[in-house]
């Protein structure tokens, strides 16, 4: 679908340099961009490379020269850019309906303005909210809940008694409401703890492929409502994410830890169990978090400490190589001279 580039100002509110009446058929990446596509320039690099682009149309933050295209001037291009394609791809509507080959349990209800697909199967007591869509193969468990306008991916699997929020994103081959890590031991062997609680997301949650929420023992797993959980991300028993929290690849959370409004982990973070992590914090990659961390800190490395601390530490590390040398030198002088000293 083309759309005049004076339209799209309207949209972001943006600054039109040039043509307003030119097509714009697509967005595209700075240097794939063609004559009627749009893309973004940030950054130094992004700006020389603009020149010799042959996009149609810019957003760009200042007026570059030596474009020849037409340039939108916004506070925010890489945030414009998002806005412009969430107005020209939205999201996928329900179709309303429920597949023949679908299995409804006579105690489930369906929102008339659902979508369920081919295979589905969900279970007693369950609720459907009105647009949500699940998509072939979903697995929706006895009395759980999926509000509206929901997207549940092929596959994704919901256990017992799960609550989705409005306007959440369950993608493929992710599981939600599985249970706990939980045993004792008896006999010298470990024995099952029952995982009786439940999960409960809050809305506008998206929840990435193949990444896995546990049950609580008792009680809730509570996700925040507009929390982004990454791809291959596992959340344990009774953990709580707080609002807007971010959790990207192959992280992982222990039992029983909370997260505050606003945190981020990078990939491959490890957080142990029992710990409480401030709002606000961010936490580099392949960090592990072992104890409590403030409010509004930075922190990295295993175990993760102040980013500060952590640089300097890694500083450190680089030259022990060569302290160790010149100590082992150092020590082979004073040796020597004490050698001297006992024939003197």
């Amino acid at each position: 679908m083309a759309v005049r580039l004076a339209e799209i100002a309207g949209w972001i509110g943006g600054e039109l340099l040039g043509d307003g009446a030119l097509e714009i058929e697509g967005l595209r990446p700075l240097g794939e961009a063609g004559p009627r596509d749009l893309a973004f320039a940030v950054g130094p690099d992004a700006v020389t490379a603009a020149r010799d682009s042959r996009a149609g149309a810019l957003l760009v933050a200042a007026r570059i020269e030596g474009f020849t295209g037409a340039q939108l001037v916004v506070r925010d291009p890489r945030g414009a850019f998002g806005a412009v394609l969430e107005r020209l791809h939205p999201p996928r509507r329900a179709t309303a309906g429920v597949h023949p080959t679908a299995i409804v349990e006579p105690t489930a209800r369906i929102d008339p303005a659902a979508e369920v697909g081919p295979f589905v199967v969900v279970g007693a007591g369950s609720r459907i909210g009105p647009a949500a869509i699940l998509d072939a193969h979903v697995v929706v468990g006895r009395d759980c809940e999926v509000g509206g306008a929901c997207h549940l991916h092929a596959h994704a699997v919901l256990y017992d008694g799960t609550r989705i929020g409005a306007g959440s994103i369950v993608h493929a081959g992710a599981v939600v409401g599985s249970d706990g890590f939980g045993y004792r031991t008896a006999g010298g062997l470990p024995r099952k703890i029952p995982q009786v609680g439940r999960v409960e997301v809050g809305d506008e949650v998206e929840i990435g492929a193949n990444s896995t929420i546990d049950r609580a023992t008792l009680g809730v797993t509570a996700v925040g409502a507009h929390a982004k959980i990454d791809n291959l991300v596992q959340i344990g028993h009774n953990v709580t994410i707080g609002r807007g929290a971010i959790l990207c690849a192959q992280t992982g959370i222990a039992g029983s830890t909370r997260l505050g409004d606003g945190v981020v982990l990078a990939g491959q973070v490890g957080v142990a169990d029992h710990r409480v992590v401030g709002a606000g914090v961010q936490v580099a990659a392949k960090s592990a978090v072992m104890q409590d961390v403030e409010p509004g800190q930075v922190v990295a490395g295993i175990p993760a400490v102040p980013a500060p601390l952590w640089r300097r530490q890694q500083a450190l590390l680089r030259r022990l190589a060569d302290w160790r040398s010149r100590l082992r030198r150092l020590e082979q002088r004073l040796e020597g001279r004490g050698e001297e000293e006992s024939v003197d």
